[in-house]
């Protein structure tokens, strides 16, 4: 499937609210192609010269629903530095990913959220636990896997598992005060 910036669905499109349906395994040919396909965009996003060529905007993650499949299917890529400073590229490919457990502490991005269905500026604080754990099928290993994220990687997983749910990561912004402080969370 051709995904760019002209075919995901953007937020004025109401199929973005629709709740995402289980994926059956194993994966069907065409299940596994746009599985495939989404993960490449997120790949090529982050080179300027692709990007440019294809019309891509910049991702860490997409869901299938962002391409008009209500399918719980996300592929996500996270360059991030491990506990020593060094740098780590995590890499999934997830059919029906479930968070299993969370932390009561939370977490935001200092610069707040983007997303490839939000073409509008939408500032503000995003609360998220501050840790997940996921459990998933993942197409890169194929195998079930167990992913416990904290940071970065835990809010990519959580925006991305929202829109399974039809949630928009503006949905959280506290609408009267965007910036409000949120007490004891870890500013990322």
């Amino acid at each position: 499937m051709l995904i760019n910036n002209d075919t995901i669905i953007k937020d004025t499109d109401e199929r973005i609210r629709q709740v995402s349906e289980d994926v059956e395994l194993p994966l069907s040919a065409e299940d596994e192609s746009l599985l495939r396909d989404m993960f490449q965009y997120v790949v090529d996003s982050t080179d300027e010269e692709k990007a440019e060529k294809f019309n891509l905007r910049p991702a860490v993650g997409i869901s299938a629903i962002q391409v008009g499949v209500p399918k719980k299917m996300t592929a996500i890529v996270v360059d991030d530095t491990d506990k020593n400073g060094n740098p780590i590229r995590y890499e999934f490919m997830l059919v029906n990913p479930k968070i299993v457990s969370s932390s009561i502490q939370q977490a935001y991005l200092s610069a707040g959220e983007g997303c490839l269905s939000v073409v509008s500026e939408h500032e503000g604080y995003v609360p998220r636990s501050a840790r997940v754990k996921v459990r998933a099928f993942d197409l890169v290993t194929n195998q079930y896997i167990e992913i416990r994220a904290a940071g970065y990687l835990a809010i990519v997983l959580q925006h991305e598992l929202d829109h399974f749910k039809g949630i928009l990561f503006y949905d959280h912004i506290n609408a009267k005060d965007p910036y409000r402080q949120i007490p004891g969370a870890i500013e990322i």
